[in-house]
Order: structure tokens, then sequence, then C-alpha cells
């Protein structure tokens, strides 16, 4: 059954490269990124843990968890993170789920029989502190992911959770914000001082609040 935004994310306890993860728990109030790897020691795979690896900080930054899963057991995974790390120049530093039942990867839909019904393909989810799904992207197995778009998305996942406003196309973290249709201008004043242009009634443009200093 397919996952869609704004459901619950499946909860699921498994056996991972950092001890046996209750993922609820283990998000606490945390947001969360999960993404799956159609298997262990395949070359696209290989470089986007080590991406994931390298952007720590960044996920700290935005208090977010990261963890990963492929459909090998896991003294496969402890193998493939020595070739990570050799080969990327940087230590796996986040938990990889050992998924050989297909449990998880069955609960999240990550198995599409018509693109391969024994990998999973690349699927991503970002879960808020509520538990609830606020991003899917499903890859085919031969396209690496971009993390630098991970990123910005949850940059504007975070700021519109909080603020009245919606991110315009190819919007990054600075950048001017839209306000919503449903604030009236009588209320925006109130929510936005530094103003904002009114390009069309529906269409207005503030500067990001977060950034209002």
């Amino acid at each position: 059954m397919a996952i869609r935004l704004g459901d619950e994310a499946p909860d699921f306890t498994a056996e991972t490269t950092q001890g046996t993860v209750n993922f609820h728990e283990w998000l606490g109030d945390s947001w969360g990124v999960l993404f799956s790897h159609p298997k262990d020691y395949t070359p696209v795979c290989t470089t986007e843990l080590g991406m994931a690896a390298k952007l720590k900080p960044e996920f700290d930054k935005r208090n977010v968890k990261v963890i990963g899963l492929s459909v090998d057991p896991l003294d496969s995974h402890m193998g493939w993170e020595k070739d990570i790390e050799e080969t990327q120049g940087t230590a796996v530093n986040f938990p990889m789920i050992a998924d050989s039942d297909r449990k998880v990867s069955d609960l999240y839909d990550m198995i599409h029989p018509n693109a391969n019904d024994t990998f999973t393909v690349r699927s991503v989810f970002v879960v808020g502190p509520d538990k609830k799904v606020k991003l899917t992207l499903t890859y085919p197995a031969s396209t690496g992911r971009n993390f630098d778009e991970l990123l910005r998305v949850i940059d504007s996942l975070q700021l519109t959770a909080k603020y009245s406003v919606a991110t315009p196309v190819n919007w990054k973290d600075g950048d001017d914000c839209i306000i919503v249709p449903a604030v009236s201008n009588e209320d925006a004043k109130e929510k936005f001082p530094a103003g904002w242009n009114e390009i069309k009634p529906y269409l207005r443009v503030t500067p990001q609040p977060n950034k209002v200093g």
C-alpha cells in the first residue's frame, strides 16, 4: 500500500548496524530521513551513503536523523561500510537497517515489481517530529539522489511548518517567500512586519521570516 503525504510513518523495530532501532522511539522529537538502497556493494549507493555521512553536520543543524536500509543482512552491511569509508573518504555515521525479510521495505512500499521484484527502488521518506510523512521521493535504481535538493526541501518543510509562507520555484534558504493565500492582508501586517510586495492579490512576496532581523 502506497504511503501518502500526511500519513503516519509506519513504525517498526529492526536490526541495524548501530543496534536494534524502534523507529518512532529512535526519532524522538527529531525530523528523520529514511532512504533505501537496492542492495549492498552497488556503485551508486556507495557514493550516496558517503555523501549522507559527509553531510551529517548539515543534518544535525536541522535536527534531522538519517537512517538507511538495504535488503541485505547485517554482516554484509558491515563489510560494505568498510568499502564506503575507503572509497568515499568518510565512515558511515548513521544506522543501516538490515531488511533481509523485507519487512520494512514492504511497510514502505519500497519494492516495485515492475522495476524489480527483488530489490528496493531508491526511496526517500522525510518524516516530521509528529511522525507524519512530509516528503516522498522515488528514484530508479540507476539514478543517484541529489542530497542538495533533499536539504533544500527540508529547509522549506521546516520553514513552512512554522510560518504562514510557501517557497517559490528554485527557492533556497535565505530567498524571499510567498505569503499563503489564507492569510489576509490585515493579518499579514502582524505576521510579516517587514512587509511584502503584492505582485497579484494571490502572489505576495516577503523576506524569509526567520531571516529578518
